[in-house]
């Protein structure tokens, strides 16, 4: 069995009061957080900024105490986790897809972002999120 690892994050930022989530029209057509492949020596937090940063150009500012872990099999013989955590985005402004692997970017509220996730595990952690989120008010 080869184990695989991602790591990303439910990025939002605040908007006019309202928590607003970044979802990733990916180029292979799925709805999704961002996130991707640990490289070299990086931990969890320095592969989720890389990831963020790459993939919408944001700087972000983590919630280290929030952290899940999703796993799914991608293929035969193959175990993935998926490590995320919660970031804030204090200013959107250099919001900036990264034209080889996302085909659009989204500032969703919950409702509009849970209705757009292509995969049930992503619905999962960003209710987890959201949750967390509404309970530190």
């Amino acid at each position: 069995m080869t184990k695989e690892k991602s790591c990303g994050a439910v990025v939002f930022t605040k908007m006019n009061n309202e928590i607003k989530f970044i979802i990733e029209e990916m180029n292979l057509g799925h709805f999704s957080l961002p996130k991707g492949h640990v490289e070299l020596d990086e931990n969890e937090i320095d592969t989720a900024r890389r990831e963020i940063k790459e993939e919408t150009n944001l700087d972000v500012t983590f919630l280290t105490s929030f952290r899940e872990v999703s796993s799914y099999s991608p293929k035969k013989n193959v175990v993935k986790d998926v490590v995320y955590f919660l970031a804030e985005a204090k200013c959107i402004n250099d919001l900036k897809r990264q034209e080889s692997e996302v085909h659009e970017l989204f500032l969703l509220n919950f409702d509009e972002a849970n209705r757009i996730l292509t995969y049930d595990s992503d619905r999962l952690i960003l209710k987890h999120a959201n949750d967390y989120l509404t309970n530190m008010k």
